[in-house]
């Protein structure tokens, strides 16, 4: 009897947002990597987008985790308990018995923590499952044919960590990764409201602030946010008003420590590489990518030709797609 074609599931596991891929369905979740517990019985009570409303509103009886913090899991129970509450999600699509699991990471992921999430794959009925780095994938989704000998740089900013790396021939020819990205983006933002408004916001709200008016373009059309919090002051709730004036101001040195970074990994490329690197130009994909001027500010502080990802916010889950269809024969109608 011929061997059962195997159901195809692709996971980037970011430290913002959770998506899933499900072969023949399509990505099916898409939400923030937040999980609410009640804390008396332990169960999970909220996963996603139902979770991550509950951040700062929550009380004594509950307990809302992000489980990774700066690209790295810092709570795994919170991280099993949010993926066995999406893998009960494909269950009820599909059986995980005979299925494939890729599992996209971020790189600073230790093997020991690689090998529980296998762990609890395979608790959850999955065959064979495989953990992959997000740059690999994030490079595949973003376009790049990294199986050639033509070297291709990425930048990846994430929700934790921003990841540099040069691919070539399948695989990471080097990478650095620096801590700087769209969580400390957000905490600057908090910093910053504090200090200059004497306001005390919270996180959502930082992250609202970050979406609708950051920007790296100096002569951008300013765009002003209401926002609301506590007055450090009175101790009373209280608004105030912040431009996009402001928030470009607070981003030029942030990027300016991801260019470091971007230097550094240069300085160390191959000559042949970085000729190719030269004639192939930079690809930026992640979250960060999508705040306007990212593009044009890469191209003017590194004097290299830069492209956006044509799906930033989807390239590694659009990558671990391309890499379940490379198992061949493995999957089943492998070209959807």
């Amino acid at each position: 009897m011929a061997e059962e074609k195997k159901l195809g599931i692709g996971i980037d596991f970011g430290t913002t947002n959770l998506l899933v891929y499900v072969q023949g369905h399509g990505i099916i979740f898409n939400e923030p990597s937040v999980v609410a517990f009640d804390i008396e019985s332990g169960e999970v009570i909220a996963g996603g987008e139902e979770a991550f409303k509950m951040i700062g509103k929550t009380h004594s009886k509950i307990k809302v985790s992000r489980p990774l913090r700066d690209g790295v899991i810092s709570d795994m129970d919170a991280a099993k308990a949010l993926l066995k509450y999406v893998f009960k999600r494909v269950q009820t699509l599909r059986s995980l018995k005979n299925s494939l699991c890729l599992i996209c990471c971020p790189s600073e992921v230790t093997q020991i923590e690689r090998e529980a999430l296998k762990d609890l794959a395979h608790q959850m009925g999955i065959s064979d499952t495989f953990i992959e780095e997000e740059i690999k994938a994030g490079a595949i989704g973003s376009g790049i044919d990294i199986y050639s000998p033509q070297a291709a740089m990425i930048i990846d900013i994430g929700g934790g960590s921003t990841d540099v790396g040069v691919l070539s021939l399948g695989d990471v020819v080097l990478s650095r990764s620096i801590r700087i990205a769209g969580n400390y983006i957000d905490r600057e933002i908090t910093n910053y409201v504090h200090k200059r408004h004497n306001l005390l916001i919270g996180p959502i709200t930082a992250e609202r602030i970050k979406n609708e008016v950051s920007t790296l373009l100096p002569n951008d059309k300013e765009k002003k946010i209401r926002i609301s919090g506590r007055d450090l002051v009175r101790g009373l709730p209280s608004a105030a008003e912040v431009t996009s004036k402001e928030v470009f101001e607070l981003l030029l040195p942030i990027f300016d420590e991801i260019t470091n970074v971007v230097y550094s990994v240069l300085e160390q490329t191959p000559p042949e590489l970085a000729s190719d690197i030269v004639n192939n130009g930079i690809v930026i994909e992640g979250g960060g990518a999508c705040i306007p001027g990212v593009k044009e500010y890469f191209e003017k502080t590194l004097g290299l030709s830069v492209r956006t990802a044509p799906e930033p916010l989807n390239a590694v889950v659009e990558g671990a797609k391309v890499l379940l269809k490379n198992k061949g024969s493995y999957l089943i109608n492998p070209q959807d």
